[in-house]
């Protein structure tokens, strides 16, 4: 192919710059990457060529233009904000951390670059940084709603309720149709008479464009959240049903295909293994189950003790899994992988999960691995870690069926693809019921399995069966989880703060004449129902 004359080149590169400006990531990405194979070397040009593919979710593509744009110029922090983000994308948390902290140090001044760096923390579980990233981008940027958003979801990790608050109702003063703020906002406390939102969501709702389904996925979800604090349960039911409906039509959802990667698991798992083929390392503590379950309480638990740093939910083991099957499939974990992984080597395969969390975990003695969905890996984690200690926490079927369909999980994350529809949740409930029981089955003695409600009716006395097989000696802070300072990003940010209470348990039985088609699917499947 031809050398590109300099003046067609810069002429091409500004055309470049423009479509990437108005987000044609497509356009930007051919007229770049057309230039990286007729023009000389430059940065600017791998930096859309990279952009552009991390947009269209080409993250090899995009780890590899924006890394060579950052070593043709180093001191550009966008360019290594946007290759951060890349790795974290990628799932390469410690390499995401690194590039963005180079980044932090030649200090950016644009609201863009320090939003993405926030994001990158956030995903890193690193949220101190996060939210000075993102109150950064607030100071640079006040008048824009989504850079508020970010900052608020900051604070309510960090336990700064009020303050999230202030930034949320900013933001929607500044955007109001900014949909998944109404949202946060009614999820920040309990919604109560004469102080709550419903009168404005139902007025934004019925302005809304009845097409407009991230609208009306996120009205209907504020509604029905509002509603239930204030005791309203058919109408709460009935915006619930609404805004998950809308969601789901948003998906391409089929609860046949969970069930075919649940049997490859089952199918492929190679059995128990000697500890000696794994890596002997004894600091991680698992605490996995169906999200909604008491994990995060449980994990609080934990993370309260001196000896415990809390690490968040990590995908590293996963990510090192597939990196080891060999598999070259997109999802995370499919069919293909795990068929792939029954000959994976242990002992690597541990060591490489180690040395990747490394940047999280070496402050404490131990720490905590609170990603629920790890649930679809313990037996790979009990022999790539003989030392690791694996608590899995169970809930009320019918508390955890609903807690799942009530909530909105992460969008962009493919495995709570099943919570739009409520029969496709208790199907889900199902195969995790089969799978977990598998487990136990295969694995006697590595497993511990706590019950919500235990914890709850009987604290200290699950606490210390909870400790004791951990390891760890007692303390008396784990009782008190609730002044854990420590940051929080999951669905139960807020509760967790708070001391235990009992008026969580059953919550299903508010709802039951709505969940009688549940309760039959659930029973039908072999999963008893207590009343």
């Amino acid at each position: 192919m031809s050398a590109m004359p300099v003046q067609e080149a810069q002429a091409q590169y500004a055309r470049a710059v423009e479509a990437l400006n108005r987000t044609d990531w497509a356009n930007a990405q051919q007229l770049a990457m057309d230039l990286v194979r007729r023009a000389p070397p430059h940065a600017g040009v791998y930096f859309v060529a990279g952009v552009a593919a991390r947009e269209l979710l080409q993250i090899p593509l995009a780890m590899q233009c924006l890394e060579r744009a950052t070593r043709l110029n180093p001191q550009r922090a966008d360019y290594l904000a946007q290759y951060a983000r890349a790795l974290s994308q990628a799932s390469l948390a410690s390499q995401a951390v690194a590039a963005a902290d180079r980044a932090v140090a030649l200090g950016p001044s644009d609201p863009l670059s320090c939003d993405t760096l926030g994001v990158v923390y956030s995903q890193s579980n690193d949220y101190a940084k996060a939210a000075a990233m993102f109150r950064r981008v607030v100071e640079l940027a006040p008048h824009i709603a989504s850079f508020r958003f970010n900052h608020a979801t900051s604070l309510v990790a960090a336990g700064e309720v009020e303050a999230a608050e202030a930034e949320l109702e900013k933001a929607l003063e500044l955007d109001p149709k900014l949909w998944k703020a109404h949202l946060s906002l009614a999820n920040l406390r309990k919604q109560a008479p004469g102080d709550n939102h419903v009168e404005a969501l139902q007025s934004r709702l019925a302005s809304a464009d009845a097409a407009d389904r991230e609208a009306q996925l996120f009205l209907h979800l504020s509604l029905a959240k509002e509603l239930e604090d204030l005791g309203d349960y058919p109408r709460a039911f009935g915006h619930l049903e609404q805004g998950k409906a809308a969601g789901h039509a948003m998906r391409d959802y089929s609860s046949d295909r969970d069930r075919e990667l649940f049997e490859a698991i089952m199918d492929s798992f190679p059995g128990a293994q000697p500890a000696a083929s794994g890596f002997g390392n004894g600091e991680p503590i698992f605490v996995f189950g169906m999200p909604r379950s008491g994990t995060t309480l449980v994990e609080r638990i934990l993370s309260s003790h001196p000896d415990v740093q809390s690490c968040g939910e990590l995908h590293h083991f996963g990510v090192a899994l597939k990196r080891a099957s060999g598999s070259q499939t997109r999802p995370m974990l499919d069919v293909d992988t795990m068929r792939r992984a029954a000959g994976v080597d242990w002992a690597a395969l541990g060591r490489r999960y180690i040395e990747a969390t490394r940047s999280l975990t070496g402050k404490s003695p131990r720490f905590t691995d609170k990603l629920p969905h790890n649930f679809l890996y313990a037996g790979y984690i009990a022999n790539a870690l003989p030392g690791a200690k694996l608590v899995l926490v169970r809930r009320n079927p019918m508390d955890t069926c609903l807690g799942n369909f009530r909530q909105l999980f992460s969008l962009a994350a493919p495995n709570y693809d099943y919570s739009f529809d409520l029969l496709d949740t208790g199907r889900y409930y199902l195969l995790f019921d089969r799978l977990v029981r598998f487990w136990q089955e295969v694995l006697p003695g590595r497993i511990l399995e706590l019950h919500y409600e235990d914890v709850v009716e009987e604290q200290e006395v699950n606490t210390r069966r909870l400790l004791e097989f951990a390891g760890l000696p007692w303390n008396d802070a784990c009782l008190a989880f609730e002044r854990n300072a420590a940051p929080v990003a999951t669905a139960s940010a807020v509760q967790v703060r708070e001391p235990i209470h009992r008026d969580r348990l059953r919550r299903w039985k508010h709802f039951e004449p709505q969940l009688s088609g549940l309760r039959a699917l659930l029973e039908e499947g072999g999963v008893r129902v207590t009343d």
